[in-house]
């Protein structure tokens, strides 16, 4: 509750008690001469409420529940409508705004809370763990989603789900391109969503690429470009995504290299291979420039590098960028742009991925063209 003027605390505490009283709550009061009061209410079931009413307006009410069964959350329910109707009639003229939250659940068989790259928490409405194994390197999850399908979420991060297309086709160029019997470079994409959605734009060749963390740190690197076990539970459970061609790792126009793409990338450059398209779904832009962060933009620019001496004059590199909040993440990731062995000019797209639940930065680079 805020309310529009500075609250008489006591007069708060003499409002509510007789409701917490009356369920059989053992009462204990804590107050502060400048900061108001904070009331704790306990009952014999391990439920407990906590009642903090601050000088200035806001009077906060948290409830928490021992009972997981519809009989506890009615009751829950039925608490908090009296402890609205007792403000509403004490202080009906004083109330500024009344907003209550969902019940958060904690401790659930199914975990549905997960962070955005920008730190706000998103519950999505999961209802099945579909796959939930820890390979070597990560915990992999693919978690069912009513709205989203099933979601690939390593480690803590929701990495894909079945309904992010949108995802695929803007780190492809979204549709603005042609891959007509070009050549082809996928830095990790171990969902197999990118080499999937290619193949049916017959291409010459596409060539995809994992990475292993011998020299680079498990944290900065997008986990489902790595992992085999990925691979295998994508194959089975994300099939939406991948459709069949991770059923093999060699098909009629494409092949995946289960192994280091930095070596493989610098022989390709030593051999002078060269791509129409490489296309970077390894990491996203760190989203700070911390000590511990300092390998990952040397990695982003390593790969840059190297990319760069492999991709075609007039050939464009696709990779994702981060959360459009992330604007100083993102800015630092174009100023990296600028420190490459070569010069490149750069266009940017903002895409809604479904199961993100924010928008995504998405760059286009390509090799700058010099006047001879």
């Amino acid at each position: 509750f805020s309310l529009n003027l500075a609250a008489d605390c006591n007069a708060v505490l003499k409002a509510l008690q007789p409701i917490f009283q009356e369920q059989g709550m053992t009462e204990t009061v804590h107050n502060w001469e400048d900061h108001g009061y904070l009331v704790t209410y306990i009952k014999k079931n391990g439920s407990f409420a906590n009642l903090r009413i601050h000088p200035h307006g806001l009077v906060l009410v948290d409830l928490q529940s021992y009972n997981d069964h519809m009989k506890g959350r009615e009751e829950v329910d039925q608490l908090l409508n009296k402890v609205e109707e007792r403000m509403k009639e004490s202080f009906h003229g004083n109330i500024k705004r009344v907003k209550r939250l969902p019940a958060i659940l904690r401790g659930g068989v199914i975990d549905r809370y997960w962070p955005t790259a920008d730190g706000r928490l998103v519950e999505y409405d999961i209802d099945e763990v579909v796959y939930d194994e820890d390979s070597p390197f990560q915990n992999i999850k693919i978690l069912h989603s009513k709205q989203f399908g099933n979601i690939l979420i390593l480690s803590g991060d929701v990495n894909l789900a079945e309904s992010d297309l949108a995802y695929t086709q803007a780190i492809m160029g979204s549709g603005k391109e042609d891959y007509t019997g070009k050549e082809v470079l996928i830095l990790g994409g171990g969902d197999g969503g990118i080499l999937y959605e290619i193949v049916k734009l017959k291409p010459k060749m596409v060539t995809m690429v994992e990475i292993s963390f011998d020299k680079w740190p498990i944290i900065h690197i997008n986990p489902s470009n790595i992992d085999q076990m990925v691979i295998d539970g994508c194959k089975k459970h994300m099939r939406k995504t991948c459709g069949d061609v991770l059923d093999n790792l060699k098909g009629e126009c494409y092949q995946v290299l289960i192994e280091d793409c930095i070596p493989v990338l610098k022989r390709y450059a030593k051999e002078g291979r060269m791509f129409d398209y490489v296309i970077n779904d390894l990491t996203a832009v760190p989203i700070s420039t911390s000590p511990e962060e300092d390998s990952t933009w040397e990695f982003l620019r390593l790969i840059l590098d190297l990319s760069m001496k492999v991709l075609k004059q007039d050939g464009k590199y696709f990779t994702q960028g981060s959360c459009i909040n992330l604007t100083d993440a993102l800015t630092l990731y174009e100023e990296q742009l600028s420190r490459l062995y070569c010069p490149v000019e750069f266009s940017k797209e903002t895409v809604c991925v479904p199961s993100y639940m924010e928008l995504w930065v998405f760059y286009t680079i390509w090799k700058k063209q010099t006047d001879i």
